[in-house]
């Protein structure tokens, strides 16, 4: 397993070590003790534990996101594609933090087999490049209705550089009804 830092310094690239030869291949998906080394490698801190694993499918041009959960259900995600691509994004919305307001995207596929680490106090979204892309996602705190929250993921503060799909995505209602990132309840007030 190896880290890859991005333009934020807490969000990470996570790049499994795969073994192939004629028959296939095998990869060890996550390995917590190996996970934590090489967040330490990098100056980050070890996550709290994952307690919920989530699995979504979606056609081609769906958008999820951006989604958060606030404290004291804030949630750590470690996000992959098993099937498919998508283009996934994390928004820092640590109010004081030196990345405040940005994001950072990264192409998760099948055949790349990348995950992207994203720490508590960001926001997450994802849009599925492919029909039946499968997502992945562990979590660090189970879901709370009454925590989670959402931003527009057009947000033209934001500026965060969808790909083109020809049209425009797909969303759910509670997506398309989200508020922009100046209204929404952040992390620090």
């Amino acid at each position: 397993m190896k880290l890859l830092p991005t333009e934020i310094r807490d969000v990470v690239l996570v790049e499994p070590a795969v073994f192939g030869d004629d028959r296939g291949w095998f990869y060890e998906s996550f390995n917590e003790a190996r996970f934590h080394a090489e967040l330490a490698t990098l100056g980050l801190p070890a996550p709290r534990a994952f307690v919920q694993d989530n699995h979504s499918c979606s056609k081609r041009g769906v958008l999820r996101g951006l989604h958060y959960q606030l404290p004291p259900h804030a949630q750590g995600k470690l996000v992959r594609v098993v099937r498919g691509s998508a283009w996934d994004v994390a928004v820092d919305i640590r109010r004081g933090s030196p990345t405040f307001g940005r994001w950072v995207g990264a192409e998760l596929t099948e055949a790349n087999k990348r995950m992207l680490w994203i720490p508590e106090g960001f926001a997450h979204g994802f849009v599925a490049l492919e029909d039946d892309t499968h997502f992945l996602y562990k979590t660090t705190d189970v879901y709370a209705r009454d925590c989670e929250r959402s931003i527009r993921w057009d947000d033209t503060e934001l500026g965060i550089a969808w790909p083109s799909l020809g049209s425009s995505p797909l969303l759910a209602p509670k997506d398309a009804a989200a508020p922009a990132f100046a209204a929404a309840d952040l992390f620090g007030g």
